[in-house]
């Protein structure tokens, strides 16, 4: 039974479709195959699509032999590049193509022959220039040569191959080594600064190197490790700064800079008599405060740094935001998770801050308070503190362990006394080390001291009354954390040192 119309058209239309993408040209009968054929299956729509993406050869092809440029990083491989559209052909088959081809044997002889010939061409033109040139060049009278100038010092410096390039060339070369301008520029000082010397002058003349021992950049490298010779004001015994002048740790170089700069910043954070804001607390409740986060400050190793830095914190809060008995113990907490931050290597985490306070706040208080106290500062965390001038005044006198300790002893009682909180912090170090000197019976105020620290007797005296008043004051059993913590051995227990009645001032 033959096949009715409707099919035989139906079969036409598809393969001409399907040999129409295969040629890959868009037609209109790929829209009447979407629409005609509907129940053809996805495996066999799968097919179709696979058979259209089939290479096409280029419109225009690259002439043959031409050669492009590769860039540095086009290709890793060092493969050799062809053109693009080239197609690369089988080495087998290159080979065969090659042995087809007949290729024309030229004899050695000829060869020879011919090179020969080039040469004596070349030999005859080269006489023919230099009769020439005789005839132009006249007798000229001989006059003696130049005595040598003197040696000069060379100092060798590695060039690129465009530098040695450049200075064979008469043009004067603007690219020129950084290490050999430096070592031009020290010659020249050098020889700016030596002066003729007389005969009669008994002096011995210097030991003469090599050029090859001279390496580039040492004279100034030499100037710069030089320890500086300053004159120092009457009394002052020694300087501190140039003796370590060259140990990187003591930061010789810009250390009473520094301590300038933080004298500076002082006037930055001002404290005031903030309790009469104040309501809901006191002097008391302020001196527990600080008695707890010295306990927290030993139980979680802090540094001394730490603490110093949030009691500050807390200070400058209660200067300007008014605090009520619950959140206070809050502020603490979050002020010394403020400076753990800024100045741990490993700052406790969060939960252990609501761990110590027992509970008593949440998460979210805790990091509400602590943006709070960060908008009242400004986010300025550098604030001075009076235990890094201790500590540089200390060491510059080079006073003794012990007494060191003592004087950190009297600067962390001070902390829980509200008298002292508007003191500067660089004149309420140098009170607590003088009465640490008068406690230990090492002598007065010194023109060292006076020296590094920039005040006289006169500017600390009230301040190291008020400290010795501190220590003679009624101690409480609450306010114990300070004096037992430095009443241990590790801290050679100066806590039970005796107090002076009467000062050396």
């Amino acid at each position: 039974m033959a096949p009715t119309k409707s099919l035989v058209n139906e079969n036409r239309q598809t393969t001409n479709a399907v040999i129409g993408v295969r040629k890959g040209i868009t037609t209109r009968n790929q829209k009447s195959l979407a629409n005609h054929v509907g129940n053809v299956d996805v495996k066999q729509q799968a097919i179709i699509t696979r058979e259209t993406r089939i290479k096409r050869k280029a419109d225009t092809s690259p002439v043959k032999g031409k050669t492009i440029k590769r860039s540095a990083l086009g290709n890793i491989t060092n493969a050799i590049a062809k053109p693009f559209g080239v197609n690369l052909q089988d080495p087998k088959k290159a080979v065969a193509k090659k042995s087809q081809i007949p290729s024309k044997a030229v004899p050695i002889t000829k060869t020879v022959t011919s090179i020969t010939t080039r040469a004596s061409q070349i030999v005859t033109r080269a006489t023919k220039v230099s009769k020439k040139d005789d005839e132009i060049i006249k007798p000229v009278d001989v006059v003696p040569a130049p005595a040598p100038p003197p040696p000069t010092r060379h100092i060798t410096t590695r060039r690129s191959a465009g530098l040695i390039e450049l200075e064979k060339s008469n043009d004067s070369s603007l690219y020129v080594s950084a290490l050999e301008d430096i070592a031009e520029e020290a010659s020249k000082k050098d020889d700016k600064i030596i002066k003729p010397i007389d005969k009669n002058d008994n002096v011995t003349e210097p030991e003469t190197t090599n050029a090859s021992s001279v390496i580039p950049g040492q004279l100034t490298v030499q100037k710069l490790d030089g320890t500086p010779k300053r004159k120092l004001p009457d009394g002052v015994q020694h300087d501190f700064d140039a003796e370590n002048w060259r140990d990187p740790y003591q930061v010789s170089q810009y250390a009473m800079e520094i301590f300038e700069y933080l004298k500076s910043r002082e006037s930055l954070f001002p404290i005031g008599d903030y309790m009469e804001k104040q309501v809901c607390l006191s002097t008391w409740m302020r001196s527990l405060l600080v008695d707890w986060m010295v306990e927290v400050q030993e139980s979680f190793e802090l540094n001394h740094e730490t603490l110093y830095l949030a009691v500050k914190l807390v200070d400058l809060y209660l200067t300007k935001v008014t605090v009520g008995k619950e959140t206070l113990q809050l502020l603490g907490a979050a002020s010394l998770f403020i400076a753990s931050k800024f100045d741990e290597r490993i700052p406790p985490m969060v939960e252990d801050f609501l761990y110590i306070c027992d509970g008593a706040y949440s998460q979210h208080e805790l990091i509400r308070m602590e943006m709070n106290v960060l908008k009242v500062v400004d986010f300025d965390l550098g604030i001075p503190l009076s235990y890094r001038f201790l500590r540089r005044y200390a060491r510059c006198v080079k006073v003794s362990m012990p007494t060191l300790t003592l004087a950190r002893y009297i600067l962390e009682y001070s902390l829980m006394d509200y008298t002292t909180i508007s003191f500067s912090d660089s004149k309420i170090a140098s009170a607590a080390l003088l009465l640490a000197l008068q406690m230990k019976d090492l002598g007065d105020w010194t023109p060292t001291l006076e020296y590094y620290t920039g005040y006289k007797i006169q500017d600390i005296r009230p301040i190291v009354l008020a400290l010795n008043e501190g220590l003679h004051k009624k101690q409480k059993d609450a306010l114990a954390t300070v004096r037992n913590k430095y009443s241990h051995k590790i801290f050679f227990e100066v806590a039970k040192v005796p107090l002076k009645e009467i000062l050396n001032i």
